[in-house]
């Protein structure tokens, strides 16, 4: 906006929010928009849309799988406001997987990695948290009239809104799992670096936001169904603790389901933080160094190259 736009609160009393603070707040609200918007999504297909009567039944969701759109756009456009949200500010990481592969490849400052993981899973703690404020009357008849286990009156359908776990095909093994969210989220971070490297074809700043969440997208569809596809470990890990904390208990802490799964909390945990140093390692072995020293010998553009030549304007 072109007019100014005084503050809420005088600087003089918060001088600290031009710094670290400031960004640690940036990062609570873009993944609060992020959670606010991801789980909400999720609470629409399992429980809203049926309980409203717009499905067949008021337990009956994914009839196919097209549905699933439904889920991969939601998370998509989840990430791509709550990046524009607080994109200027923190940069948006919104993702303790991303803060700790910048930190290892990009120069992020060591001593933000753990304020950044504070903010960001306290941020995610705070929208799930809303999603189950909104959502608590669908979510209570989803469970009451659901012919599924229950532990303490909750179905894993129920907990799927805020919490992610394995598919039955796994047979509660552990390396099917961590090997798919280590996957997912080292093609996420691979991803995002790509699209922020101004050396390669980077979009222009006020599209990277968008191109991030088409990427959210891709993996959701590519690699969704395994494990829910956190691929971030706030995600998972803030709205579990609700979950918990809502009544879902063994479902959400240690993430156990009788024949199922057992103590699966820590895969969405470990495996994303895994997967993002390997997608930002994988990027510059591959990528990266290739261009850097192109720029060191001021070696020219090969021919098709998409980046536009210097100095041209073709917009």
């Amino acid at each position: 906006m072109a007019v100014e736009i005084p503050p809420l609160i005088k600087p003089a009393r918060f001088r600290r929010r031009a710094t670290l603070a400031g960004e640690c707040l940036a990062e609570f609200l873009g993944t609060f928009v992020l959670i606010s918007f991801g789980c909400g999504v999720v609470a629409m297909t399992v429980a809203a849309l049926p309980g409203s009567g717009r499905t067949e039944g008021p337990t009956t969701f994914f009839l196919g799988s097209g549905d699933w759109l439904l889920v991969t756009w939601g998370w998509a456009m989840a990430v791509v406001f709550g990046v524009y949200v607080a994109g200027g500010v923190s940069g948006a990481h919104i993702n303790p997987a991303v803060t700790l592969a910048f930190a290892v490849r990009r120069k992020f400052a060591w001593a933000k990695v753990l304020p950044y993981w504070a903010s960001q899973l306290t941020g995610a703690f705070a929208g799930a948290a809303l999603v189950f404020w909104v959502y608590h009357d669908a979510i209570h008849a989803f469970d009451l009239v659901s012919k599924d286990p229950k532990t303490n009156g909750h179905t894993n359908a129920t907990f799927s809104i805020f919490g992610t776990f394995p598919a039955p095909y796994f047979n509660g093994g552990i390396w099917g799992p961590l090997i798919d969210q280590i996957v997912g989220t080292m093609f996420l971070v691979m991803l995002i670096v790509a699209v922020v490297d101004l050396r390669n074809t980077a979009v222009k700043a006020n599209l990277g936001p968008l191109i991030i969440g088409f990427a959210v997208a891709a993996i959701g569809m590519s690699y969704g169904a395994n494990a829910g596809y956190a691929i971030n470990p706030a995600r998972d890990f803030g709205p579990r603790l609700l979950a918990y904390a809502a009544g879902w208990q063994d479902l959400a802490m240690p993430g156990t389901l009788s024949g199922s799964f057992s103590d699966y909390f820590w895969i969405p945990l470990v495996g994303p933080l895994i997967g993002g140093v390997i997608g930002v390692l994988l990027y510059d072995l591959f990528i990266g160094d290739v261009l850097h020293i192109r720029a060191q010998r001021a070696i020219p553009q090969e021919v098709g190259e998409t980046r536009p030549e210097k100095g041209t304007d073709e917009g």
